[in-house]
């Protein structure tokens, strides 16, 4: 976050389509986070879309509402962190708010900061960021407090010029959602193909 910049009420990039297909166009931007060590960050690699109120596996599904979904609701660009089995999860919320649709940042092939996001995982490789978990640990964030912020108005950025064009990319299923009946197999998961950091 720059000082001195006046702060965002939404980020129109987050509504200019579907949000199957701006998880398309986020891979391959550069996700950054200014940490108390120092910057972290790298090029997103893995994204997966979840289409709100009619997806069986979003968290809004049949308009879910509740404190802790609640920047699902917020302006697009909104920040979404929440906590699965004791690992936290970093999403963006999509379209106008009100429209609770959300993009999982699942993996990103790390180019700043490694140093410190091999401190904080005491990993390193690919395993250092290859999944939506690891990436958060990596990044060394464990709670919820830049929940409803706007990315680039945060400490968390996704730089939309700053771009490492895919040469292809492919969709799949989405992760962990195998129970959800015919969203199971809704091809809503995106990636850059042959990238070592993809889950």
């Amino acid at each position: 976050m720059l000082k001195g910049v006046t702060l965002l009420k939404e980020d129109p990039f987050y509504s200019s389509g579907s949000t199957d297909e701006i998880s398309k166009k986020l891979l391959g931007m550069l996700l950054t986070y200014e940490s108390p060590e120092g910057l972290v960050g790298g090029w997103i690699v893995e994204t997966e879309a979840y289409m709100g109120q009619q997806d069986s596996a979003a968290h809004a599904f049949k308009g879910r509402r509740t404190p802790s979904n609640e920047p699902l609701y917020g302006p697009p660009g909104t920040v979404y962190i929440y906590s699965i089995h004791g690992r936290y999860l970093l999403d963006v919320a999509a379209q106008p708010k009100g429209v609770p649709q959300g993009i999982l940042i699942r993996a990103i092939e790390p180019t700043i900061g490694i140093d410190i996001m091999m401190k904080n995982r005491e990993k390193h490789g690919v395993d250092l960021t290859n999944g939506p978990g690891k990436l958060m640990e990596a990044f060394g964030i464990a709670d919820k407090k830049m929940n409803m912020e706007i990315f680039g108005d945060s400490q968390l950025d996704i730089h939309q010029n700053d771009k490492k064009i895919p040469a292809q990319i492919e969709e799949s299923n989405r992760i962990g959602v195998a129970n959800q009946g015919t969203w199971a197999t809704k091809p809503l998961r995106y990636f850059v193909k042959g990238n070592p950091y993809v889950s």
